[in-house]
């Protein structure tokens, strides 16, 4: 990994990889989150040393010693846990509010969504502004600030505005819009000059860069752009420097892949194997988001059965949906019609013995998770729009017998590192869907091997490792 050669590493998330949670007999413990951000970042600061800053659940209401959990949490880690002290309330602004039913429908290109509400913009700004003390409070004078996802955009401003002078860098996680999209925000500026209080600004692909790189020459006046550098632009302002920087996050390949391998996946990848036994499975796994395509995916797939009968019984589709932000209206009204969707399929084509969609809401354990990618003849990775989609790489991760078809959305990120090996689609194409899965089911076993192959060498060349050491080079060099 980069070094950093002296200082620490401060990470700022929305929400800790650990959540207070109540126990049965009315203590509280912490409990585990996942994520791919989680994945990426507690090796980087096993190794350096640091803190990681973000919220740890709704406790402030309810007197608990959440920093004596953190510490206990921590003992035994390279590293330490610092919680944010928000109100439920102003974190249902800030977080329900302005973070998603604002900046992640504007940035995924699905403004009709978005609820432009100045008391949830007051709320985003002041939760931010919670942020940055709370850094401000661990902060050493040689540290380095890694800012992460779209809702602590304004953390860095707050900072600057404090007086920290140290490096600092944001990434993010989320598509970025373009420049007519993100116009459609009444804060436009106010988020614009945001960014630019990091010294680097880092995105998943070409396209984000390239957005971000409009709104900046058409919102600040005075920057001037310099692409110089190979990979890097440069922003220069009249009071300020910033680099602009592409590094597509990934997976710890070895880590998936050695796990597929292990026992326990392949006894439980033979009994699902078992279980459809006869039929391929072609595998949806997303969480509940309207940015999936999960409905445009069932509609494909109904029009496939429709007018390929010869395909009934032989292959099945099976959706897994994680449970994601239940409580905003879009995302309770997205479950009700994928469920509609999936009663629709079942009722109309079932045939004694077989069932052509196997529905289910929840999440899996990691080996539940590689045992379904093992066993899965297609993987159907269809979003409307993407930041990067890690699902798609683990898949391929996890593929260890070279034998899965992976039929990628061309608005996801990850398509710039797949695009001659995985099948593309416009998921809003039904037809082109419908044929593409034709396609990988009639696909010669060489041709999935050579395609698998390359995608897998694609991710193990650019793991998480290399996405951080990238991206601290960059940001120290």
């Amino acid at each position: 990994m980069q070094d950093l050669k002296k200082g620490r590493l401060i990470i700022a998330s929305n929400r800790l990889p650990v959540v207070v949670k109540k126990t049965i007999d009315g203590g509280y413990k912490l409990g585990h989150t996942s994520g791919g951000l989680i994945t990426a970042m507690k090796p980087v600061l096993q190794k350096y040393s640091g803190i990681w800053v973000g919220w740890a659940g709704n406790y402030l209401e309810e007197n608990i010693a959440v920093d004596e959990l953190l510490r206990k949490e921590g003992e035994d880690l390279n590293y330490k846990y610092r919680s944010v002290d928000i109100s439920l309330k102003d974190y249902e602004l800030y977080y329900k509010g302005f973070s998603n039913e604002m900046l992640w429908p504007l940035f995924h290109n699905m403004s009709a969504y978005c609820k432009f509400e100045l008391i949830s913009y007051k709320a985003y700004q002041k939760i931010n502004r919670i942020f940055a003390h709370a850094i401000i409070d661990e902060l050493m004078e040689d540290d380095f600030i890694w800012i992460h996802d779209y809702h602590l955009i304004n953390t860095g401003k707050d900072l600057r505005k404090n007086g920290v002078k140290n490096k600092m860098a944001f990434f993010l996680h989320i598509p970025f819009p373009p420049l007519e999209t993100f116009n459609r925000m009444p804060w436009r500026l106010n988020v614009a000059k945001a960014l630019l209080s990091y010294d680097l600004i880092g995105f998943h692909t070409e396209l984000d860069k390239k957005n971000f790189l409009e709104v900046v020459k058409s919102l600040i006046g005075d920057a001037v752009i310099d692409g110089t550098e190979l990979d890097i632009t440069t922003v220069i302002t009249k009071k300020s420097k910033h680099k602009v920087g592409v590094f597509p996050i990934s997976i710890d390949y070895d880590k998936f892949s050695t796990q597929a391998r292990s026992e326990e996946v392949s006894k439980i990848t033979n009994d699902i194997k078992k279980g459809y036994s006869g039929q391929k499975i072609i595998l949806g796994i997303d969480r509940l988001d309207y940015s999936k395509g999960i409905p445009q995916r069932l509609k494909a797939y109904r029009a496939l059965l429709s007018k390929n009968p010869k395909l009934r019984t032989k292959i099945k589709l099976v959706q897994i949906m994680v449970p994601s932000r239940e409580d905003i209206e879009k995302y309770s009204e997205l479950k009700s019609e994928i469920e509609e969707l999936v009663g629709e399929i079942n009722g109309k084509f079932s045939q004694l013995g077989w069932i052509p969609v196997q529905y289910s809401y929840h999440s899996l354990s990691r080996t539940e998770l590689l045992a379904y990618y093992r066993a899965s003849e297609i993987a159907l990775v269809t979003p409307l729009k993407d930041g990067m989609n890690l699902i798609a790489k683990e898949y391929c991760a996890a593929n260890i017998d070279k034998d899965g078809v992976l039929i990628l959305s061309e608005f996801a990120g990850v398509k710039y590192q797949f695009k001659d090996d995985a099948l593309i689609v416009n998921p809003y194409d039904e037809e082109s869907v419908i044929s593409t899965i034709k396609k990988a089911l009639s696909m010669e076993p060489q041709d999935k091997q050579q395609r698998m192959e390359n995608m897998q060498n694609n991710v193990k060349k650019f793991d998480v490792y290399w996405w951080v050491d990238a991206f601290l080079k960059a940001a120290k060099g």
